[in-house]
């Protein structure tokens, strides 16, 4: 993981740097400024974020994070994930491959960048998951921990009851929510550190 301010180290990467550094080339030459955050390149468009290059054991991906905004009548982009409801991506394996979609990728960093100018943003439907019965008791009895836990932001308390939802067992949901509680208590996601 890079230091923070080290955009440089992100590219550095021994599994995926090839691919990183062959779509930077090709942003370079899109109106997205490069910057660091998250610990990865992310690209920004008059202040907002756009997109973000990540490696992952499945391959280096170019994420749009309003994606599913963006005209994709090919199918192009990929849905991060069944519980995703904004980011879409592409994946590459090989460097020859984002050379070889280079077109592509600029013209969806081009309909990215026309979902930021409209000012288009993705509406997440409040509590659209139903909480498993386990935290709903533990929010009861748990007053310190109702407050923590009403402090998160949105999609930090999403992460969270899809995780422990995500149980099939009772005992489990209980003991996910037990594991999590100190990092709730902290205000912290899932996945801060």
């Amino acid at each position: 993981m890079p230091r923070a301010g080290d955009l440089a180290g992100v590219f550095d990467d021994p599994v995926w740097g090839a691919e990183k550094r062959a779509l930077r080339a090709i942003l370079a030459d899109t109106p997205l400024v490069e910057a660091l955050k998250w610990g990865q390149a992310c690209y920004t468009f008059d202040g907002a974020n756009v997109a973000i290059i990540g490696g992952y054991s499945d391959g280096c991906r170019l994420a749009f994070l309003k994606g599913t905004l963006i005209d994709d009548p090919e199918g192009a982009l990929i849905l991060t994930g069944p519980n995703s409801r904004a980011s879409k991506y592409f994946s590459f394996q090989t460097a020859e491959e984002v050379a070889a979609r280079a077109d592509q990728i600029r013209d969806y960093v081009t309909r990215a960048i026309a979902v930021e100018k409209s000012g288009k943003k993705v509406h997440f439907a409040k509590d659209d998951l139903e909480s498993p019965e386990e935290l709903i008791d533990r929010l009861d009895s748990d007053q310190a921990f109702r407050a923590a836990w009403e402090a998160l932001t949105p999609g930090r308390r999403r992460g969270y009851v899809l995780y422990f939802s995500g149980a099939k067992q009772a005992a489990t949901r209980i003991n996910r929510i037990d594991k999590h509680a100190p990092r709730i208590l902290q205000g912290k996601g899932m996945h801060d550190r």
